[in-house]
């Protein structure tokens, strides 16, 4: 599959643009002052992460994330999202509506120009109160789902984004404004193009939203054997409904979801817990040791030794 690029809304005029670029290079400075590092930073404000790759990756890092908002401040990423792959570069946006394994690859970086990003984590439940006055009447009809949408970040969604990098350093500001920012990018970003695909994670007994309850259902018991059928059921769905809607959300099937976290749990224990593969592979659900070993090597790249000994040499891939 190719890669998807859906810039949502094309820029009006020159002024804009200048105006866009000096938002995004402000933004730029201060991610790389709070993250000179590469790799991905927490730096205190619940839900903010900064990433910051100085070269092209030779490999994919792949992780988990969260319901999510990326905004690149500088350079590039290919972010590839359950079994589809988007582009975003700086001043875009990509929206991921919901919690899903991901791989990326940074396409424009270099010591001098590092690809340079936030992501922040989306609260759901906050949403479902937002969009309750952001859509009064109710969303409107959304005809294509994807696992996540690009889309072009305006001057005052930069600016917000840039506001709440600067509470970093000021522990009052951090503590009673950020939320305020948090809320007012999330307000922004439902009020652009692609907000209507966050809005269903809100929206009570959209489908969409009963495909969040599956997924947290998944993730709370990724270990345990699980029947579509009745997945399907316990969130009021046909087999058939619930398998479509899932794979249009995420996609993935619910199978492969599921095998997915397993398999990023695992390596998690391994890596944080210090614990074995075949300790890992059973707590995880696995009852073969050796089909456990072949799914990780085909999903990671290589054996759970040989991932987990390069894990531990590159801190900046565990994320």
């Amino acid at each position: 599959m190719g890669v998807i690029e859906d810039r949502a809304v094309a820029r009006k005029d020159g002024a804009a643009d200048e105006s866009i670029e000096l938002e995004a290079a402000r933004l730029a400075h201060l991610a790389n002052t709070y993250a000179p590092h590469d790799g991905v930073s927490q730096p205190g404000i619940p839900g903010l992460y900064i990433s910051r790759y100085s070269q092209m990756n030779n490999t994919t890092i792949k992780t988990f994330y969260t319901p999510s908002l990326l905004l690149v401040a500088q350079g590039a990423k290919t972010i590839t999202a359950g079994q589809e792959t988007y582009r975003i570069a700086k001043s875009q946006i990509l929206l991921l509506p919901v919690a899903l394994p991901i791989a990326t690859n940074s396409v424009h970086a270099a010591p001098g120009e590092p690809f340079l990003a936030i992501r922040l984590e989306l609260d759901l439940n906050r949403i479902a109160e937002l969009v309750l006055k952001v859509f009064p009447q109710g969303i409107p009809p959304v005809q294509k789902r994807r696992a996540g949408y690009v889309g072009d970040a305006d001057l005052r969604m930069m600016n917000a984004a840039k506001r709440l990098l600067e509470c970093i350093t000021q522990p009052h500001d951090a503590e009673l404004l950020a939320p305020l920012i948090l809320d007012e990018i999330l307000i922004r970003v439902l009020r652009s193009p692609i907000g209507i695909h966050v809005a269903e994670t809100g929206f009570a007994e959209s489908s969409v939203q009963r495909v969040v309850k599956a997924i947290v259902w998944l993730r709370e018991n990724f270990s345990l054997q699980m029947k579509v059928a009745e997945l399907a059921e316990q969130v009021h769905m046909s087999e058939s409904s619930f398998h479509e809607h899932f794979k249009a959300v995420t996609s993935l099937s619910p199978l492969q979801y599921q095998k997915a976290l397993r398999l990023h749990e695992a390596r998690r224990l391994m890596v944080s817990g210090s614990m074995d593969a075949s300790t890992a592979c059973q707590l995880v659900g696995y009852v073969s040791a050796s089909q456990f070993s072949r799914d990780y090597s085909r999903f990671f790249g290589n054996p759970p030794r040989r991932d987990i000994v390069q894990m531990r040499q590159q801190p900046q891939a565990r994320n």
